[in-house]
């Protein structure tokens, strides 16, 4: 491709994606598609001579946009956001186009300054401590996997990775039953094994971890000659928004010389808002917070933020110094591959930059006090409607709700929330709370207006109504 060419795609591209953005209501929000219905339509093979670019451009139009769930469509109420704002989107434009490597300092200086740059930004903007230093990852999966990388080598005394965990006792982690999936997959990851990620019971109207019961939990652990190495908190849970006491247990961490991680992956951007704090008071306690921009900010993905108390800890666990990755003469700088597990790096800042300067701090609590507020609105109006039950109060924006009819409570809401997602007005996920069935229902959405949270209830009402009740099977 010529750069004439790629100059006039470049055009062609961006016009498209405007206009996908634009016609996004007119789409049905999750993809209406069955299994096999696009790899049908493509190829068994790869071409052996190349294609024009009207035609590879013809295909993807007529096949790839139905078979996509929308996640920028403002009815998409599923899962967590996944945001990207238009000005983020306009930034990783130029990311994609610089394609820079960004490793290390000497590899690319204006990546490396700039995050640091920003991400201080953000702890600025969080009410953080001026003693956590940060670091982009990908995901909230790598920021947590490092944190349990780091407590673990903490605990054997800097020995895991040269000696293995076969030479040591059993290394054992902390955390409740409302922590993410990805907490298991580090766990697993890390070498420390499920059977010793030990699993506190939750208490009070925010399920948080009880900290008296992690306090006997470590104490029975130290007892049978195992090695306690640290804790995962959260703060907003995936399921229903968990939110673990902090102060208190990172008051038992810090009792037992623990390494306390908290994942505040889709809490955290809230946390821009002063009022919204509470929720995870005494969050200084921590070694180690990961939110996710990528999220409820509005920085296209991925780009989750991991801030660190001590980021030498960090570094000794996870650096690693061939003589080709060596800066000579520049003593003193950062090498962001060093805090993180993937050597290769993009230029994640670069989004940030643009999306928090061109909206503002106030601008991005605007919209998330309003998500909180019209989610709280769309809970009392379920609330007082025949039949239906909040089950999980709005933490932030996120609730749950049930739809009592028939005998078959679970299946009945299985069936009401495929329902929904068939109409495809808005989307839906499920949850379990107490062992049953629940709605989940998230606000977070960047364009999402007042308008989309009264066509929720709606199309929620609506659907129930003319869904007949299950009986028994």
């Amino acid at each position: 491709m010529d750069s004439e060419e790629f100059r006039d795609w470049s055009r062609r591209v961006a016009d498209w994606g405007a206009d996908y953005r634009a016609g996004l209501r007119e789409r049905p929000v999750r993809a209406q598609t069955k299994p096999g219905d696009i790899a049908r339509q493509i190829a068994d093979a790869a071409p052996e001579t190349g294609d024009t670019m009207e035609a590879i451009f013809a295909d993807f139009e007529r096949i790839i946009p139905d078979g996509l769930t929308h996640w920028q469509h403002p009815r998409f109420f599923a899962y967590f956001p996944a945001n990207a704002a238009p000005v983020s989107v306009i930034a990783d434009y130029l990311v994609t186009s610089i394609a820079a490597q960004c490793m290390l300092w000497q590899t690319s200086p204006a990546a490396t300054e700039l995050e640091t740059r920003v991400v201080d930004w953000l702890r600025q903007a969080l009410g953080l401590p001026k003693d956590f230093s940060g670091v982009i990852q990908d995901s909230a999966s790598t920021a947590t996997l490092t944190a349990v990388l780091v407590m673990r080598e903490k605990a054997l005394g800097w020995k895991g990775n040269s000696d293995g965990l076969a030479a040591h006792k059993a290394v054992r982690v902390y955390a409740s039953e409302q922590v993410h999936t990805s907490i298991d997959r580090a766990i697993w990851i890390a070498g420390v094994g499920e059977a010793n990620l030990v699993r506190i019971p939750t208490k009070g109207p925010l399920n948080g971890m009880d900290p008296d019961a992690l306090d006997a939990a470590i104490r029975a652990d130290l007892a049978a000659g195992h090695i306690p190495a640290g804790v995962i908190a959260c703060t907003g849970g995936t399921s229903i928004g968990a939110c673990d006491p902090i102060r208190a247990v990172a008051a038992v961490v810090k009792a037992h010389g623990l390494y306390l991680h908290v994942d505040a992956a889709w809490a955290g951007s809230a946390m821009i808002c002063p009022e919204f704090r509470i929720l995870w008071d005494g969050i200084e306690g921590a070694d180690s917070i990961v939110f996710n921009p990528h999220k409820w900010l509005g920085a296209n993905f991925d780009c989750s933020v991991q801030f660190i108390r001590s980021p030498e800890d960090q570094v000794r666990t996870l650096a690693i110094h061939p003589e080709f990755l060596k800066t000579h003469g520049h003593d003193g700088i950062i090498n962001y591959s060093e805090w993180s597990i993937p050597l290769g790096r993009r230029f994640r800042a670069l989004k940030l930059w643009f999306l928090l300067r061109y909206h503002g701090l106030e601008g991005l609590r605007g919209m998330i006090r309003n998500h909180v507020k019209w989610s709280e609105a769309l809970a009392a109006r379920l609330a007082a409607e025949p039949d239906f039950e909040i089950v999980t109060q709005p933490v932030l924006s996120l609730f749950s709700f049930r739809h009592e009819a028939g005998d078959d409570a679970d299946g009945h809401n299985i069936a009401l929330v495929n329902a929904i997602n068939d109409d495809g007005r808005i989307y839906l996920t499920q949850t379990r709370v107490d062992g049953r069935i629940a709605i989940r229902f998230q606000a977070g959405q960047f364009e999402m207006t007042r308008d989309d949270a009264d066509d929720a209830f709606k199309v929620i009402v609506d659907v129930a109504r003319n869904l007949p009740p299950r009986s028994p099977t």
